[in-house]
């Protein structure tokens, strides 16, 4: 010990030293990239929509309202169909005591069946009060024990009530197990949203689709001789909440309305969680953010006529978002709102239910008085629930089989996605364009084989993505540097002995980066039960938040990887980039080379054949991350592919949409500017 510092005595320059903080690699909380990213967009949707609510200060400012949320929701949606015959016929009927049912099929689309019954009072004089009833996802749609009492009970109230299945439900299931009367799926909302997200390649979508069904149902109780075409309601709980919202967007006919905790809740909204309250296919409108529309938009074209809200309260952490109730009662001020200048605020109420999800007794009480009171004239409210029996589903039936398009043929949703149409090219499909195109260095250190060096860029604002560059000992400058997108993430194969530093040790300089949602860019977990959190953690939830905000998740992969690329450009001059990438990055690494006229060469390992093949396989496994609307309305896989010559394009054991082998023959013909092999190899060898 020096003399000096057994006195106690020590120079200023060792006490700085003994408090000196130790130098860190700096990297940052990666996990925050994406939803932080996410957040931003869906702030900027919700300003931007409340800046037009806010001007809503006279009845003819609510008027051009409701009129751009109808023509808003058609644009999204995919535009009105045409009407068609509905060619409705009663296959059969039952009576009891108070009301008759019949039932009945009719087509919303030439050869796309809707099964339902129609309840028809025994007592009382026509014309009676028609009510749409629109279904949750029950499995067995129309018989589900509680829609099935509240069809009964408002029969023996005096309305005529017409439930149907929406697709997918009941007796549409469109993916059926060996018996036939349930989805094979995992569950019926499944039924919706796998067809919807072929639908979207085509500029189709579910929303549209299901929409049209309860429109045209609609027609058929319009048109029924025991019906009042001035007196029409919709009302339906959890999804038959959501379609009677979407019903009330579209069709003047409704003369009233009550919602029984369907999606009432915006997507873009105050204390947004990432990634937001994404749902079925039907339920999210792609392009939405920048379009200053969400969910309670539905609801404007119906004001002033008389509106019922319900909700559960449990629902925020049992069925939906953490937000679910918070941004329903924001959100329900402001139409109330509304109503209060069109002179009608006696005429829309919110209900909020303590108990759990599901039409329980005491809203399907609410619903009785609400229709009393405005279809019926009737202002004081019943007792108690008249008597109902639900029945045993079979004696529901309309098809013999209890399955439409088994007994009756026809089209499925997957069916009339399945069209040849002529492309309009029209490019790009979409832009991409980094914030930055150099690497900031946060360490570099010796391996065996190579200088391992902890990168990362910027790929948009605020979006950083990591990567290691792995320095070759002896560089080769002839070699190209190797960018590698691992369907994983770039942390599988970077030991001593693997691939990164094998590759290295050859002369390559590689990098391999995790662009958004992959490796450490994984998002972060939402607040909120852990049940919803863990099921809007997966990367589907994260790719209709991107698509809903209108910015794909494949166009934010896109841009990641043109700003690696150019990083490595200038971290490594005079080298060529060669672009590798495997599996479900293969199509990002597509679309990115066809962009980067810089990218030297491209070789994709067990990429998928084209996006034609998603939408003609049933049971398609590729991720919707992948998802572009409207692509197949421009361009495949295979022009965007083509567009990368004459620079050079290898294929190896390329796949369909199921993940099967996909014909050699077949690749080369759909590919002939591009090397084609029939295995998917992913080693040092299929670079050399």
């Amino acid at each position: 010990m020096q003399p000096s510092a057994y006195h106690g005595l020590v120079t200023r320059r060792e006490v700085l030293a003994l408090f000196a903080a130790p130098q860190s690699v700096g990297y940052r909380d990666y996990s925050r990239c994406l939803p932080d990213y996410i957040r931003n967009l869906a702030e900027s949707a919700y300003r931007r929509r409340n800046q037009a609510l806010a001007e809503l200060t006279t009845p003819e400012k609510i008027h051009a309202r409701r009129q751009w949320a109808r023509e808003t929701f058609w644009k999204l949606a995919g535009g009105a169909p045409a009407r068609s015959p509905l060619n409705a016929r009663v296959t059969g009927s039952f009576e009891r005591p108070g009301y008759r049912v019949e039932k009945l099929l009719y087509e919303s689309r030439p050869e796309f069946h809707v099964p339902a019954n129609l309840y028809i009072p025994s007592t009382g004089r026509p014309p009676f009060p028609g009510v749409l009833f629109q279904m949750g996802h029950s499995f067995n749609g129309k018989a589900y024990d509680s829609y099935q009492r509240c069809c009964q009970a408002l029969a023996r109230l005096g309305f005529l009530v017409l439930a149907f299945d929406p697709m997918g439900q009941g007796e549409r299931v469109y993916y059926p197990n060996a018996q036939g009367t349930r989805t094979r799926l995992g569950s019926s909302d499944d039924e919706h949203t796998v067809p919807g997200k072929q639908m979207i390649l085509y500029g189709e979508t579910a929303s549209r689709l299901q929409v049209w069904d309860a429109v045209r149902s609609l027609d058929y109780l319009a048109a029924h001789p025991l019906a009042d075409p001035k007196r029409l309601a919709s009302t339906g709980q959890s999804g038959g909440g959501t379609l009677t919202m979407l019903l009330a967007a579209v069709d003047d006919r409704l003369a009233c309305a009550a919602v029984a905790m369907g999606n009432t809740e915006n997507f873009a909204c105050a204390g947004f969680n990432a990634p937001g309250s994404t749902d079925d296919a039907e339920q999210d409108f792609l392009g939405s953010g920048p379009a200053g529309f969400d969910r309670w938009d539905l609801l404007y074209p119906l004001a002033p006529k008389p509106l019922l809200i319900g909700a559960s309260a449990k629902d925020a952490f049992g069925t939906y978002s953490p937000n679910y109730i918070a941004n329903g009662v924001e959100e329900y001020a402001k139409l109330a709102r509304v109503y209060e200048i069109l002179g009608a605020k006696d005429k829309i109420e919110w209900y909020e239910s303590p108990l759990p999800h599901g039409l329980q007794y005491d809203s399907r009480m609410g619903i009785y008085n609400w229709f009393r009171r405005w279809l019926q004239g009737e202002p004081a409210p019943l007792a108690e629930e008249p008597t109902t029996a639900p029945e045993p589903e079979t004696v529901l039936w309309v098809a013999p089989s209890g399955n439409v398009v088994r007994s009756f043929s026809g089209q499925t949703a997957f069916r009339l996605n399945q069209r040849k149409v002529e492309r309009t090219r029209r490019d790009p499909l979409f832009t991409a364009k980094p914030a930055s195109e150099r690497f900031r260095s946060l360490r570099r250190v010796a391996s065996r084989a190579a200088d391992v060096e902890a990168v990362e860029v910027e790929s948009e604002a605020g979006v950083f993505i990591p990567a290691w560059l792995f320095h070759p000992r002896r560089p080769d400058s002839s070699k190209p540097t190797l960018l590698l997108a691992e369907p994983g993430g770039r942390n599988g194969r970077w030991r001593e002995g693997e691939l990164y530093q094998e590759l290295a040790s050859q002369g390559f300089a590689v990098c391999v980066p995790d662009v958004r949602g992959i490796g450490d860019t994984a998002p972060e977990f939402q607040r909120g039960a852990v049940g919803h959190a863990r099921s809007h953690n997966q990367e589907e939830a994260w790719a209709w938040a991107s698509l809903i905000l209108g910015r794909p998740l494949l166009v934010q992969r896109v841009t990641d990887l043109l700003a690696v690329a150019a990083a490595c450009r200038n971290a490594l001059p005079g080298r060529k980039v060669a672009l590798a990438a495997q599996g479900k990055m293969t199509v990002p690494a597509a679309f990115a080379a066809s962009f980067d006229s810089r990218i030297d060469s491209l070789y994709l390992s067990g990429g998928l054949i084209s996006f034609q093949s998603v939408v003609n396989t049933e049971d398609y496994q590729h991720p919707f991350a992948n998802f572009l609307p409207e692509l197949l309305l421009h361009s495949d896989l295979p022009e965007v592919t083509a567009s990368v010559a004459p620079r050079k394009v290898t294929l190896a054991g390329m796949v369909d949409a199921a993940g099967r082998a996909a014909d050699v023959a077949e690749v080369r013909r759909l590919y002939p500017q591009a090397e084609v092999r029939s295995t998917a190899a992913w080693t040092s060898a299929a670079w050399v």
